[in-house]
């Protein structure tokens, strides 16, 4: 496969026009400072008055049509309605403005061809303009004319002004920009969005007993366990061990639960009459709306509750009553972070309950400013098209910015604020196609394309820094990492206190809970599934949708899949880590074999005044970081992170590696391809195993010094730890520490090729290597 250039992926530091240029310093003085000011011409039409007849039944279908130069939009209308309220804005972009003239017209819609009624016009030129703080423009009243430029009956009331994208009324305006998207679907689908995720909880249920259970069949040991459902999550206990009527479990169940709270618990005692058969001999439902909710590690009460059966009688679902019961411990855990998201990619770290939260350390910036080049990614009448948005997502608020409606590089200039409790926490952009224009029923099951994302770690940001980027949007594809295009960004991290910002240091990451009742590895996977699940489910049922492929996306869901990709990344990554080590040990070693004896002189001399002076062995440690810290300041990175396409092992992936981890889960492909990635993972697990077998038979020979497994060998050590405790007893440690240092930097004329002493008694040690099969 042919290497991408790397420069391609590189990151870009820019200079735009932000806020109108109004900089002092890295900070900015408007409200609206991290994005370039784009420039509206707003029309809002409110309604009219005294609307004149048209048709020969003396009634009137009212509607308003906006004209700027080639650039159209219109109200909804009304059926024989003189006096109609519209209450619409509509906003049209002053780069794209080729007109001198605004027509307002009304017209009354028609079978045929729609009736011209009157029409207001406006000279550019004498258009007021607005800049927010400035309270909304109040519209008035305008007499309607004929094409002559007579007056005519009925009035039109509007208010036209030039503004910005900060105007109240940009979200909800119709856009020049989007003229050929047509429906109320299609313009919900385009217009920016705040969204905010489902409250998440916890929900354990401890399943301790249940008492007076009756079964069918009464001349069996009963095996009985306990189902929970919630939604869409379905959880059982083991068979209770206590073949009875009364058994017994004291077993935890955890589920994901968000409000509000739609759906009860469900729990079903059930009895293991054959391998597979069930019999249910009991059911309770449980609103969440009256359960406990626990703050801390104190338990909460246990309750009985009473189980009901539903029998069968001719044909009706009878409810029988009966003096069956189970003990339960139930409660919503507050004091736990839900993880909906990667924990390498957190972007909120607080506890579900609202009262154990700390006050903000500070506030979050983003100015979504525009994409370059971006690809094309669908194609429409024949023509290769983009229609282009992007999500951001910090804690639970997500924001959608709006659709730039064909274009491969739309222009944005959004912005958006997060309040920030934990600086090292990561905000996630990402970059779509919209494939909604036609509204959701019209789409055929389309979904949104990605573009690609971007992550930004606050921690890595320095305070009130103002960083303008322009960020390489990177996909992984089947045939290999691809450049979608650039994503213009400026962000801002103001802190508002330093103090509680160092403070947020020392605390644990997670909620105290995870340390003192931690959950486990399995537990976490689990529950993290269920969340994103539900946290997908909500955000596509909201108005308009933001679409389970999106979430999951933003989400990183599929991120605990195989990938060889992924796994050779890692692993370059821990030699990356354990390259400092082994660059330490080869510069020991030529200190050792005096490969410059000047060097080596030096480290005698220092070596010398620690022993002799063993109180300053940490001082010079530490002041020894202290200075390689000041002395890599000036090389201190000036950007944010960015995705690495060397690091991911992206730009040098086999194809058949790649088209592994695009595989469906469980796998798609034929036989003879699982044969041989089965294969080749049996390949890379076997050298695994030998590594691991290594460490382990290195362990047990440690073990082997005092276990007597060999007699000889654990007696000469015995011996030798008898010796040298009365050596050591004797002799002043300085002493020992000089013999022993001045022996291991010894020149290489008194060294032998030949391994030492205690290395060739080491490797001469038993391990349980023989006892393996």
């Amino acid at each position: 496969m042919q290497r991408p250039h790397q420069e391609d992926f590189s990151l870009k530091e820019t200079k735009p026009h932000l806020g109108g240029g109004k900089i002092t310093g890295d900070k900015l003085t408007s409200t609206y400072d991290l994005v370039e000011q784009m420039q509206y011409l707003y029309v809002r039409v409110v309604k009219a008055k005294d609307l004149p007849a048209k048709d020969v039944t003396g009634s009137l279908d009212p509607y308003v049509e906006v004209k700027l130069g080639n650039y159209k939009g219109t109200t909804r209308h009304f059926e024989k309605k003189s006096n109609p309220e519209w209450s619409q804005v509509f906003a049209f972009s002053k780069d794209r403005i080729q007109a001198s003239v605004l027509e307002v017209t009304v017209k009354d819609k028609d079978f045929v061809k729609d009736d011209f009624v009157g029409r207001v016009l406006f000279d550019l030129n004498d258009i007021p303009k607005r800049v927010p703080p400035d309270s909304p423009l109040a519209p008035q009243w305008y007499r309607l004319e004929e094409r002559n430029g007579n007056k005519v009956k009925g009035e039109l009331m509007l208010a036209v002004w030039m503004g910005n994208q900060a105007d109240e009324a940009f979200p909800e305006a119709w856009h020049s920009d989007a003229a050929a998207v047509s429906g109320a679907d299609g313009l919900a689908n385009i217009r920016s969005k705040v969204y905010l995720s489902p409250k998440l909880w916890y929900l354990r249920v401890n399943v301790i007993e249940a008492q007076d259970l009756i079964p069918n069949d009464k001349s069996r040991f009963p095996e009985v366990y306990v189902k929970a459902i919630l939604g869409n999550q379905a959880l059982r206990t083991r068979v209770s061990m206590s073949k009875t009527i009364n058994p017994l479990w004291n077993e935890d169940l955890m589920f994901v639960a968000a409000e509000p709270f739609e759906e009860p618990l469900i729990l079903s005692v059930e009895d293991r009459v054959a391998p597979n058969k069930d019999e249910v001999l009991g059911r309770c439902a449980i609103p969440l709306q009256y359960v406990d909710r626990r703050l801390d590690h104190r338990p909460v009460n246990t309750r009985w509750f009473n189980l009901e059966k539903h029998v069968i009688v001719e044909g009706e679902k009878k409810e029988i009553k009966f003096a069956s019961r189970i003990h339960m411990r139930v409660c919503l855990e507050g004091g736990y972070h839900v993880l909906d998201e990667s924990t390498h990619y957190s972007s909120d770290l607080r506890p579900t309950a609202k009262q154990l939260w700390k006050s903000s350390i500070g506030v979050l910036e983003v100015g979504v400013l525009s994409a370059q080049g971006l690809s094309p990614m669908k194609t429409k009448d024949g023509r290769a098209t983009t229609d282009a948005y992007c999500v951001a997502k910090y804690g639970q608020k997500w924001v959608r910015t709006r659709t730039i409606i064909d274009s491969f590089a739309p222009r944005w200039n959004e912005q958006y604020t997060w309040e920030v409790f934990d600086p090292c926490t990561v905000i996630t952009i990402g970059v779509f196609d919209n494939c909604h224009l036609q509204g959701g029923d019209k789409s055929g099951g389309a979904r949104d394309s990605r573009i690609g994302k971007v992550r930004i770690r606050l921690s890595t940001l320095e305070t009130d820094r103002v960083y303008t980027h322009s960020y390489p949007l990177l996909v992984l594809h089947p045939t290999g990492v691809k450049k979608m295009g650039e994503i213009h960004l400026a962000v801002r991290f103001t802190c508002s206190s330093l103090v509680n910002m160092m403070h947020m240091y020392s605390q644990p990451l997670l909620p105290k809970m995870h340390y003192l009742h931690p959950l486990t590895v399995t537990q976490l996977d689990n529950l993290r599934h269920q969340a994103t699940q539900i946290v997908s489910l909500r955000l596509s049922r909201a108005e308009p949708p933001l679409r389970k492929e999106i979430v999951e996306y933003m989400l990183d869901v599929t991120s605990h899949m195989w990938s060889m990709r992924r796994s050779k990344a890692n692993f370059f990554r821990i030699m990356g880590v354990l390259g400092v080590v082994i660059s330490v040990g080869k510069w020991f070693d030529q200190i050792c074999n005096w490969k410059n004896p000047i060097t080596t002189v030096l480290i005698h001399i220092l070596f010398l005044i620690l022993v002799l002076y063993p109180e300053l062995i940490l001082p010079t440690i530490f002041l020894y970081l202290f200075l390689i810290g000041i002395w890599y300041y000036r090389w201190r990175p000036r950007h944010p992170p960015h995705m690495d396409t060397r690091l991911s092992c992206a730009d040098t992936a086999h194809p058949d590696e790649l088209d592994e981890e695009f595989d469906t889960f469980p796998t798609s492909r034929s036989p003879d391809i699982i044969r041989m990635r089965y294969d080749r993972i049996r390949s890379i697990a076997g050298r695994i195993q030998t590594v691991v077998g290594d460490l382990a038979t290195q362990g047990e020979r440690l073990q082997s010094l005092l276990s007597w497994r060999d007699p000889r060998a654990t007696a000469l050590f015995v011996i030798f730890c008898l010796a040298a405790a009365v050596v050591l007893y004797v002799t002043p440690f300085q002493a020992v520490g000089l013999l022993t240092g001045f022996y291991v930097l010894r020149h290489p004329r008194f060294r032998y090729k030949l391994p030492s002493v205690p290395l060739n008694f080491f490797r001469r040690l038993p391990a349980r290597t023989d006892c393996m099969l």
